[in-house]
């Protein structure tokens, strides 16, 4: 494990991120945290946006009981506000939240009402600063994720295949298109950090075909590398196979079976990495405890694949799979956009 330790160098890396969300002297900025928040980061957030000026005040509330039958990991919908009404004026009310929940408020039910209030709301991936610090945002990556965006937009169709037998098939006209870059300037708007990933939810019924993931592919539920193939059949959106004699597909079909919830099996979102600066292999190199895994969700060419709650397709659950495939070619109709794993310049 890392030291918990307290850097200037940290401070000033919060306050540059901060300022690219246009952070301002007498801005009134939240700090949003549970009682199983990183204590490091909350401090981080807190010294940064002194030192920009802000006028800081923290909104804590104890992490809730468990609900479900197993653990749950990287969902993006923290349930730590419980709906709480003088919480969420308090958030809704802030020019700028830091978010600094375990699980992040992306899809956290509350979201809508704090950014109907005009906040502007940054998801600190529970990560070490350490992996913060190798990623830190740029303007560049912006650029790069919006055009990413266009071309998802533009397109009807994305196609996915690999040398391990993944042929995939999904429609992606009509669904919701979004991006993270890892900061967020716009009222109203929420980023996550680490940023640089595209991707979109697609309307029920779109998805078909083969996935495969192969050795060194991620299970990021369970932070481990893939050892072993396992392959998914999956129909109309939902997984309905998972073959595989090793660890890995038991793995899989254990977590999956224990939801006892046909929805925890379909899509939720797809897309692919595009910060050059994340790594793949970056997570041999830490304590679980450490990291959240959104380095791997967005490092450079890969294709992702989660499974789980999907709004634009009217499915809610807490089961969730985020899943980095790398050595995949995807193609938005007849466009390139990742051939083998490595991110084309399709972008300009």
């Amino acid at each position: 494990m890392m030291t918990e330790r307290l850097e200037g160098k940290w401070i000033d890396l919060f306050a540059e991120v901060f300022a690219r969300c246009k952070v301002a002297t007498g801005d009134a900025c939240a700090i949003l945290s549970e009682s199983q928040s990183r204590a490091l980061n909350v401090q981080l957030a807190e010294l940064a946006l002194h030192r920009l000026g802000a006028r800081v005040f923290h909104v804590v509330v104890p992490t809730p009981r468990q609900s479900a039958p197993v653990p749950i990991r990287s969902t993006g919908a923290s349930a730590a506000l419980q709906g709480l009404a003088p919480a969420l004026s308090a958030l809704a009310g802030s020019v700028f939240v830091a978010d600094c929940t375990v699980e992040g408020l992306m899809h956290a039910a509350e979201l809508p009402q704090i950014l109907k209030g005009g906040a502007r709301v940054l998801y600190i991936s529970n990560e070490h600063p350490d992996v913060l610090e190798r990623l830190a945002p740029s303007s560049a990556d912006e650029q790069q994720v919006r055009a990413g965006m266009r071309r998802m937009r533009e397109a009807k169709t994305m196609k996915v295949t690999s040398p391990a037998g993944t042929r995939l098939e999904i429609r992606i006209e009509g669904a919701r298109v979004g991006g993270v870059w890892g900061y967020t300037e716009k009222p109203g708007t929420l980023s996550h950090w680490p940023g640089g990933l595209c991707l979109c939810f697609p309307t029920a019924g779109s998805v078909n075909g083969t996935l495969v993931l192969a050795p060194g592919d991620l299970n990021l539920t369970f932070k481990r590398y893939v050892e072993s193939p396992v392959r998914l059949t999956i129909e109309a959106d939902y997984v309905t196979r998972i073959d595989g004699e090793s660890l890995d597909a038991e793995l899989m079909r254990e977590y999956f079976a224990a939801w006892g919830d046909r929805e925890a099996y379909a899509v939720s979102h797809v897309g692919w990495g595009m910060n050059s600066r994340a790594r793949w292999d970056a997570l041999v190199m830490y304590d679980r405890r450490d990291v959240n895994g959104t380095e791997q969700r967005a490092f450079a060419g890969n294709f992702l694949y989660s499974t789980g709650a999907n709004e634009v397709a009217g499915r809610y659950t807490l089961g969730h799979f985020d899943l980095p495939f790398r050595h995949c070619t995807v193609k938005l109709d007849e466009r390139t956009i990742v051939e083998d794993g490595r991110l084309q310049n399709a972008f300009a």
